[in-house]
């Protein structure tokens, strides 16, 4: 969280990388089959910046780029990773210290290819029956058609931070 006396202006929220992305992969040359013993190192190697938010207030103000690197610093984890649409607009996670490795190109046969095939292995990157996020009330879930439907069009950006030097 970022303060201003007792007003929050700003918070980043760290989660555990998702299982499987194409992008990193390709940046630490990872291939072959998972394993649990690879989820784990996995884990322990990389997290993901998954949102920043900043208080509207004070958007515009040049904050964000230093809010994100000094909580990146102060994060225990060597190597951090984000996605966001916004990178083709705003560089501020290049200012912040963030690598731009690579952008999602989407085909127009990917977005042919956003069906309800690709929804059920789409929800399966999120949880699986086995585990509370694919599950409600005992019933499987997915997520929501809509959600999908904008996955199938969206271009992300990739942007790796390497904070090793700042591992505790």
């Amino acid at each position: 969280m970022l303060w201003l006396k007792e007003e929050p202006v700003g918070i980043a929220v760290f989660t555990s990388a998702p299982l499987s992305l194409a992008m990193r992969n390709r940046f630490f040359g990872m291939k072959g089959k998972w394993s649990r013993v690879r989820f784990q190192a996995m884990n322990r190697q990389i997290v993901m910046l998954s949102r920043v938010v900043i208080h509207p207030t004070y958007r515009g103000a040049g904050i964000a780029a230093t809010f994100i690197r000094k909580s990146c610093e102060s994060c225990s984890i060597p190597w951090i990773e984000t996605l966001t649409q916004m990178g083709h607009i705003n560089p501020f996670f290049e200012k912040a210290g963030f690598v731009r490795v690579s952008s999602k190109s989407n085909s127009n046969k990917k977005q042919r290819a956003c069906t309800k095939n690709s929804l059920r292995s789409h929800t399966a990157i999120y949880g699986t029956p086995k585990h509370s996020v694919g599950k409600q009330h005992g019933k499987k879930t997915s997520i929501l058609e809509e959600t999908h439907r904008k996955s199938c069009f969206a271009n992300p950006v990739y942007y790796i931070f390497d904070n090793r030097k700042n591992k505790t």
